[in-house]
């Protein structure tokens, strides 16, 4: 249905649940909530033992009756309960009160494009549990546009490849809804794995998640040229004691080129499904790249030789999505065709 700009501007919150952060901004105070999508449980209580970063840094470090929860997959709320409990203690108390003590409280959510209704609703039933009223669906390509500061409202297209942790959504957008888009199951998670894949092949090292995590970003901030070596410290696979190597990024970035395939064939077939005039506009103002894994190392280059269109970086590629939502809520955007579930 249409999402009118009233609609929006009647929202007072916007949400972004992500697989790998949560980003909640109020109007009129800004972005108050950027933590990681993750929660520590006592399963033995019940009790909430840390959310977000303090969460994270638990991950695989915990005895057998603290549970770490990823309440958050692909953009969808797999767990209910869980997100609403990681919601309320990331807002603190005193806005979860205020948020209560107003009867007809509406939040504006981000939505993945290909959200089937039962994530829709569960994307519903987690915010009407935290206190709100009324919620809107926005999808999320939409708002990384927004965010990302293209023209999605004008009659001209716009291409943004939007990276995120599990999943890349790509899309070309045009009088303010989506022509063409595609889904592909490539994110920063995805590359790690191929990584800690590589890892265990060519040195028989076994890294944890946080370590290739590290990896991954030192290798981003390596300039061109002979890059240094990295020590990386892991588990021997045979003999199941610590061991430390010698990582040179090079390989690293070899191991990552994999997967980055699948996403070159989804802007190709993104691509081909649009209009010829559509892509033609693309020639000049190319590919915008947004996303928490935008800035994976060689991203851009890759894209930009396999498409042979200019590839650009947002310049907040983490919120782009909670920028533009929150740029709807505030009316500094007037969109013109909006899908929306309202409750």
């Amino acid at each position: 249905m249409y999402l009118s700009p009233d609609q929006l501007r009647r929202c007072t919150v916007a949400v972004d649940l992500g697989a790998a952060r949560t980003r909640v901004h109020v109007k009129g105070s800004g972005l108050i909530v950027d933590e990681p999508s993750i929660v520590a449980v006592n399963v033995r209580s019940g009790v909430l033992i840390a959310v977000g970063s303090p969460a994270e840094r638990m991950s695989g470090r915990t005895p057998a009756h603290i549970r770490v929860v990823r309440p958050i997959s692909h953009g969808t709320v797999v767990d209910i309960q869980m997100a609403r409990r990681m919601l309320r203690a990331m807002v603190g108390e005193r806005v979860s009160r205020s948020w209560r003590l107003k009867p007809r409280l509406r939040v504006a959510v981000c939505v993945p494009h290909d959200a089937d209704p039962l994530a829709r609703r569960a994307a519903i039933e987690t915010m009407t549990g935290v206190g709100a009223h009324r919620v809107l669906l926005v999808d999320t390509l939409l708002a990384a546009g927004i965010g990302c500061g293209l023209p999605v409202e004008e009659p001209e297209a716009a291409l943004v490849v939007l990276c995120g942790a599990a999943a890349t959504q790509v899309a070309v957008l045009s009088l303010g809804s989506i022509v063409a888009a595609a889904k592909v199951p490539v994110g920063g998670e995805t590359i790690e794995q191929a990584i800690a894949l590589h890892l265990r092949n060519r040195h028989e090292l076994t890294l944890p998640t946080q370590a290739v995590r590290a990896l991954r970003l030192n290798v981003s901030g390596v300039d061109d040229g002979t890059p240094p070596e990295t020590v990386v410290h892991g588990r021997d696979v045979a003999t199941g004691l610590a061991r430390t190597v010698q990582v040179n990024p090079e390989e690293v970035r070899a191991a990552m080129q994999s997967p980055l395939t699948g996403l070159v064939d989804a802007i190709r077939s993104v691509l081909h499904r649009c209009p010829p005039d559509l892509v033609a506009d693309l020639a000049d103002r190319g590919i915008m790249l947004a996303g928490g894994s935008a800035l994976l190392p060689g991203l851009d280059e890759r894209l930009r030789q396999a498409t042979g269109m200019p590839v650009s970086i947002a310049q907040n590629p983490a919120t782009g999505a909670i920028t533009g939502l929150a740029a709807l809520i505030e009316g500094k955007v007037r969109p013109l065709n909006m899908d929306s579930l309202p409750l």
